[in-house]
């Protein structure tokens, strides 16, 4: 199988899609959103999250007037006005009036939530890293809401909540179909190892 090595520009973390969601913070007292596809889970206990921003991201005047933010999650239905709140700075404009969102709040009175998005996060700031291109935010999550209509048995449901992803191509895409059932699809590799003790 042949390789062939990435150098200069090609250097982007190579990472077939990212979740995107919008981070909102109050920015001089205003609640702001950015949509932002470069997030991750930090930890489960306690919950963390982290976001990457760059240094000149509206939101991130925020994050630091404030040290914290949310973390919402919009599905499909609002994928315009998610992508709008990443195409123009919140100093040019008030993107709650242009996008209508209607906005709540939890504990974190400066950390804005969003009601059309089907999953909230209102999280703390633990430690900011300038990492060069971009600052990477560490939250700790304090609260989350969700939709009633997004939980199945108490627990999000991905195929109600329809998320969407940001590819390398440029382009959103949703939720594909199952590919396999995780921490049971790789026993086919060594069965043995995985073979129950009275079998």
């Amino acid at each position: 199988m042949n390789k062939m090595k990435l150098e200069g520009t090609n250097l982007t973390p190579v990472l077939p899609v990212c979740p995107v969601v919008l981070v909102g913070s109050n920015v001089d007292g205003r609640p702001d959103f950015a949509a932002v596809a470069w997030v991750g889970v930090a930890a489960n206990n306690p919950p963390a999250i982290t976001i990457s921003l760059q240094p000149h991201r509206y939101s991130l005047k925020g994050i630091h007037q404030n040290m914290n933010f949310s973390v919402n999650i919009p599905s499909v239905d609002i994928l315009p006005e998610t992508d709008y709140c990443g195409m123009i700075s919140g100093n040019k404009t008030d993107k709650v009036t242009d996008t209508k969102f209607n906005i709540f709040y939890g504990s974190l009175s400066t950390a804005p939530l969003i009601e059309q998005c089907p999953v909230n996060h209102a999280c703390e700031v633990v430690q900011i890293l300038n990492l060069g291109s971009h600052q990477l935010v560490i939250g700790r999550i304090k609260e989350t809401f969700v939709t009633e209509g997004c939980l199945e048995d108490g627990r999000p449901d991905i195929e109600r909540i329809k998320p969407f992803f940001f590819s390398l191509t440029g382009k959103y895409t949703c939720v594909g179909e199952t590919a396999g059932e995780a921490f049971r699809t790789g026993t086919v590799v060594s069965p043995v190892k995985f073979r129950k003790s009275d079998e």
